[in-house]
């Protein structure tokens, strides 16, 4: 069974953590840190960044998959794919440029946040919708 609806989102997630992942070799560059964050805030901002992405994507994108692959419903995939997105940006909008906790880091983490666990519940709905 095709998976392309999550496909779509992965690989435009997939791109958007990879811009990330440059970054923080762009910032280690710019600011002579070679490992770690160098005690530079805006080499721990651009470190957690990649780091947070690295850490929700994922699971956001196998439950995609796995509701697609249980005939979930193509809108709640786009939805879920769409916010994930929006969620990530709005996230890194918010830590690009402060050290200290901002509306768009929170608004991008419960949002993130927000998917995750509706993508579980719909995955656990279609469990319980086939038993």
């Amino acid at each position: 069974m095709p998976v392309a609806i999550t496909a779509l989102y992965a690989s435009i997630l997939a791109l958007l953590l990879t811009a990330l992942a440059v970054n923080v070799t762009v910032h280690r560059n710019k600011l002579g840190v070679l490992f770690g964050d160098g005690d530079k805030p805006q080499m721990t901002r651009m470190v957690r960044l990649h780091g947070n992405a690295a850490e929700y994507l994922p699971i956001g994108v196998v439950l995609m998959a796995l509701y697609e692959l249980d005939q979930g419903l193509p809108v709640a995939l786009h939805v879920s794919g769409i916010a994930l997105i929006v969620a990530r940006l709005i996230y890194i909008a918010g830590v690009w440029n402060s050290e200290t906790p901002t509306a768009g880091r929170g608004i991008g983490i419960v949002l993130t946040w927000v998917t995750i666990i509706a993508l579980a519940v719909l995955n656990l709905w279609q469990l319980g919708a086939r038993t």
